[in-house]
């Protein structure tokens, strides 16, 4: 379904805040600056896409969900309750989100990429993480983790303190710890990039917009199709916006 949108509103996307790393005094500097922004933006925002990997790492016990974040969550909350539409992506770090956004924040929960349109424009969206052709390491741990049972046994038997420590152990070989930035490998070595064309080649979008990989890129992958890759809040602090006509890749300062 096509979706016009009003004159003057905008839409946001931003990927991979991974709050919670590398500790708790660096991650509330960066969530700090993600909330300016999310009320930078307030005034136009028609939809908001968080497109995966927010927190670092995250699960959700029936009646428990992890510790902190607070002023993200308000923001969110402010947000939504304002009428604003905020969807979410599942990422690699955040999979076994459950319905806490929904039933707290009224706040969609994405699993798998999903095509939008917006004036006549179709977005393909998702996180990234196990699509293409590489990875067949993750990609089976994946279908592991995403299963059921597992859910379901590492939520009773683990202890809630028990069960983030080891999450956040678990995560302590991330990112923050090469200390620069990802870079972009080339097109022919980017499996999004790969697997956007192919995607491509089949059915025609005019933009694949993916978090995952920790780079700010756009680039044109056909002649009406474009590939953006959202960077991330780490090294960037990058989102995409559309006005109606046209998507840009900025950063915020």
């Amino acid at each position: 379904m096509n979706r016009i949108i009003p004159a003057g509103k905008k839409i946001y996307f931003a990927s991979d805040f991974h709050l919670g790393a590398p500790d708790h005094d660096q991650s509330l500097i960066r969530e700090r600056r993600i909330i300016n922004w999310l009320e930078s933006i307030r005034h136009d925002a028609e939809i908001i896409f968080l497109v995966g990997d927010l927190f670092d790492f995250w699960y959700e016990y029936k009646n428990v969900v992890p510790k902190g974040f607070v002023r993200f969550f308000g923001k969110l909350a402010e947000l939504s309750d304002a009428g604003i539409e905020i969807i979410v992506f599942l990422g690699n770090r955040d999979m076994w989100m459950t319905d806490y956004f929904e039933k707290e924040m009224n706040i969609k929960t994405i699993r798998r990429p999903r095509v939008f349109t917006f004036n006549d424009k179709t977005f393909y969206v998702g996180h990234g993480d196990g699509l293409g052709a590489d990875d067949f390491g993750y990609k089976f741990l994946k279908v592991i983790f995403e299963g059921k049972l597992p859910r379901f046994l590492f939520g009773r038997i683990m202890h809630p303190n028990l069960g983030l420590l080891i999450g956040q152990i678990w995560t302590k070989h991330s990112w923050y710890k090469k200390r620069t930035a990802e870079k972009f490998l080339g097109e022919k070595k980017e499996h999004l990039v790969q697997y956007s064309k192919k995607v491509e080649a089949k059915t025609h979008h005019d933009f694949y917009i993916f978090g995952h990989r920790h780079t700010m890129v756009d680039m044109d992958i056909s002649p009406t199709a474009r590939y953006i890759n959202l960077g991330d809040w780490i090294w960037y602090n990058s989102y995409a916006v559309f006005d109606g006509q046209k998507l840009e890749l900025l950063s915020y300062t």
